[in-house]
């Protein structure tokens, strides 16, 4: 294909417009990668059709349910919104990067003990905003995990033993830190 374009359906008709492909070089799991796509490709389209990662998944496309939640930097990001010519040079973190290895970070292993996931569409986006809450605040109190876990949907309903969960991670975090 010599000239790609992308289509854009505006009050029922079809508007095409050149894609223009660039290189885009960031950090995704403490491994610097280059991709070449367009710059208004979402972060989520890159991360699992380009890099093949596939754990951060698309729930609605529209900033509602947090399900493609990742880390850009140290915050918590929408990855279906966000644009990959505004993470360039950044750094990236998805559920595939929160192990090390075959070691579980503790809130896996804690969302494991409490059974806090039931279907696990959701758990991706609420594991990676856990993630950031602890990075910052390594006790944070039941409101605090609350309102850090607000912006995610769980369709199942399997909330308190999220938030036990996060607990439960948070005391085994703190335990280990321990000298």
């Amino acid at each position: 294909m010599d000239n790609p374009t992308a289509c854009n359906t505006v009050s029922g008709s079809a508007i095409r417009k050149p894609l223009v492909s660039e290189q885009f070089d960031l950090t995704v799991n403490g491994r610097p990668v280059s991709v070449r796509v367009d710059g208004v490709t979402p972060l989520l389209g890159v991360l699992r059709n380009v890099l093949g990662l596939t754990g951060t998944r698309f729930g609605c496309g529209l900033e509602q349910c947090g399900t493609c939640v990742v880390l850009v930097d140290t915050e918590p990001v929408y990855a279906c919104t966000r644009e990959i010519s505004a993470v360039a040079g950044r750094s990236v973190t998805t559920i595939e990067g929160l192990s090390q290895g075959d070691h579980l970070h503790p809130l896996q292993q804690a969302f494991l003990a409490e059974q806090a996931g039931q279907c696990g569409y959701c758990l991706s986006g609420i594991l990676m905003s856990a993630k950031a809450l602890l990075d910052r605040d390594p006790s944070p109190t039941r409101a605090d995990i609350v309102a850090a876990l607000d912006r995610h949907l769980c369709r199942c309903g399997v909330y308190n033993r999220i938030i036990r969960a996060v607990e439960r991670a948070a005391a085994a975090m703190r335990k280990e830190a321990k000298p």
